[in-house]
């Protein structure tokens, strides 16, 4: 029984209304397509930080942390923002193993990159083996492929974690940086000396993560690093609705990366 509800399930796993026809993803086709591009009227050039009025950037649209080199990425992309359907999907692929949900989060990932920007490699951010082996797979990577397959960008398992570390989910900012600190490192016989790399994860909260990645990156030689995600974490009115736990029930947020 369990089998033919996978094969064909019975209502869509965001809306919950009964699917119409057959489809290896167990989404409609109206929540499939009401994710909508993350377009806030004020956010940083560099690392697309929305920001409620524009006085927190200077006049090339530039934010503080940027100017002062808090970030070790050099641009950051995403599409859309990490509530509502977008992240009921994001959900189904990190939480509840659903890998053909990879397909339309790989289209807004390829929806997100500027056609103008050439990389050598596409790198996900990886995982602990321990938490790999605990959830199966990794959903970074999973969107990687995808975007590989869509964009002819060739993707590496580029980087190595160090060590097994806390989940982010209910850290603060100063204490995710602390938690990531010197936690990756670039993977052996991966040459990205001279390099263009585009890191690609599910979602971007305050960028430690990206950070820390970037860094291992960045010392090994890598000329340039952007980051890519399907969702941002809207930080400008609350940083409530970031930190709850997942739409499961909360056992994906004890186990977040």
């Amino acid at each position: 029984m369990r089998c033919l509800d996978a094969l064909f399930p019975e209502s869509c796993r965001v809306c919950e209304v009964p699917l119409c026809e057959f489809s290896r993803i167990p989404v409609c086709r109206t929540c499939l397509n009401t994710a909508q591009a993350f377009t806030p009227e004020f956010h940083c050039r560099r690392c697309r930080t929305p920001f409620a009025n524009r006085f927190p950037l200077d006049q090339e649209g530039v934010c503080r942390l940027c100017r002062g080199g808090g970030n070790r990425f050099d641009a950051a992309y995403t599409f859309g923002s990490y509530d509502g359907t977008l992240r009921r999907l994001i959900h189904l692929l990190k939480y509840e193993g659903v890998e053909s949900v990879a397909a339309p989060l790989g289209r807004h990932l390829s929806e997100a990159l500027p056609r103008e920007q050439n990389f050598d490699w596409i790198v996900p951010v990886p995982m602990h083996w321990r938490r790999r082996l605990q959830r199966g797979f990794n959903h970074a990577e999973v969107l990687a492929t995808e975007l590989a397959r869509r964009t002819g960008i060739p993707a590496e398992r580029g980087l190595k974690r160090n060590r097994r570390t806390a989940p982010q989910a209910q850290l603060t900012g100063a204490a995710r940086r602390r938690n990531l600190a010197g936690a990756f490192r670039v993977a052996d016989r991966f040459e990205v000396k001279g390099k263009r790399i585009l890191l690609v994860d599910d979602v971007f909260t305050t960028g430690s993560t990206a950070n820390a990645c970037a860094s291992a990156l960045k010392r090994a030689g890598a000329a340039h690093v952007s980051v890519l995600t399907v969702a941002r974490a809207d930080r400008r009115f609350s940083e409530v609705s970031m930190f709850q736990p997942p739409d499961s029930g909360g056992e994906g947020a004890q186990r977040a990366a």
